[in-house]
């Protein structure tokens, strides 16, 4: 099951994607949000009947989850981007915060800070809970909190992040609009296998990263299960798992710029392009 929310930028539609074709869940959900994951919102969009089809050509595609309460993210989480970033590989996993406000859709425009020179694309696949998740007992528990996976891009500001960091990454992860995300959260019947999916991006239509989830040092259910060991996941939340080789930080590209125009692409999930411009 695919599920996309449609319109302007604070007034999205709740969608079903299906067959090729658009459903509107309105009557069964005010939004994809925390509460339809809580109150059992997949199951009763799949048993649902008689759904309206509606016609999305031309509107607005937004991210596919309201504002998270919360975006957690793995750092350095591939061995070869870890190398690519001057570290060796993690023995635990790197976590850091994004601010839930940076969440738009996947191909709203992205804004470069001011004075930024350093701005960077990451692909990553994102995870979104949907069950509560404190203390599991096991890596074996975390799937089943799963409410689906999405693609996401965790843009970053390196020099915000590493050079004015303060001692934690924050900074340069951050900026408004940073979180490109979408266009579907796909639910985990759809996604056999979260450590076999392929993830690549581009710019300006020139390719940078390429590489699968399998090379994760960390897979998907260590990390929700280690992130519940120190606080609890909400459905709803955002976990961003890391991003493979193949970024500007590695000093094999340049960095973006207004006018660059980002895309990014895994397995199943879809794909984004992100344009770029200057903040005013």
């Amino acid at each position: 099951m695919k599920l996309m929310r449609v319109g302007p930028a604070g007034a999205e539609k709740p969608v079903l994607y299906a067959g090729d074709r658009h459903y509107d869940l309105s009557a069964l959900t005010a939004d994809i949000d925390p509460e339809y994951f809580a109150t059992d919102g997949p199951r009763r969009v799949a048993g649902a009947t008689g759904l309206p089809e509606i016609d999305v050509t031309g509107q607005r595609i937004g991210p596919p989850i309201t504002r998270p309460g919360v975006v957690l993210c793995v750092g350095q989480n591939y061995a070869a981007h870890a190398a690519e970033s001057g570290a060796e590989p993690p023995t635990e996993p790197i976590v850091f915060y994004k601010a839930p406000n940076t969440v738009v859709g996947p191909y709203d425009t992205v804004l470069v800070p001011p004075g930024s020179t350093r701005t960077d694309w990451e692909v990553e696949l994102g995870v979104v809970i949907g069950r509560r998740a404190r203390y599991l007992d096991s890596p074996a528990d975390a799937l089943a909190h799963v409410a689906g996976f999405v693609l996401s891009n965790d843009v970053s500001e390196r020099d915000f992040q590493l050079a004015r960091s303060g001692g934690q990454w924050s900074k340069g992860k951050s900026c408004e609009t940073f979180q490109p995300l979408g266009p579907w959260l796909v639910t985990p019947d759809e996604i056999a296998d979260p450590q076999a999916l392929w993830l690549r991006s581009w710019v300006n239509g020139e390719p940078r990263q390429d590489s699968t989830t399998k090379d994760m040092i960390f897979d998907v259910a260590y990390l929700i299960w280690h992130l519940s060991q120190f606080t609890v996941l909400d459905p709803g939340d955002l976990i961003n798992t890391g991003t493979p080789e193949g970024v500007a930080l590695s000093g094999r590209f340049p960095y973006l710029k207004p006018g660059d125009v980002m895309e990014i692409a895994i397995d199943g999930l879809g794909r984004q392009r992100s344009p770029l411009d200057g903040a005013r």
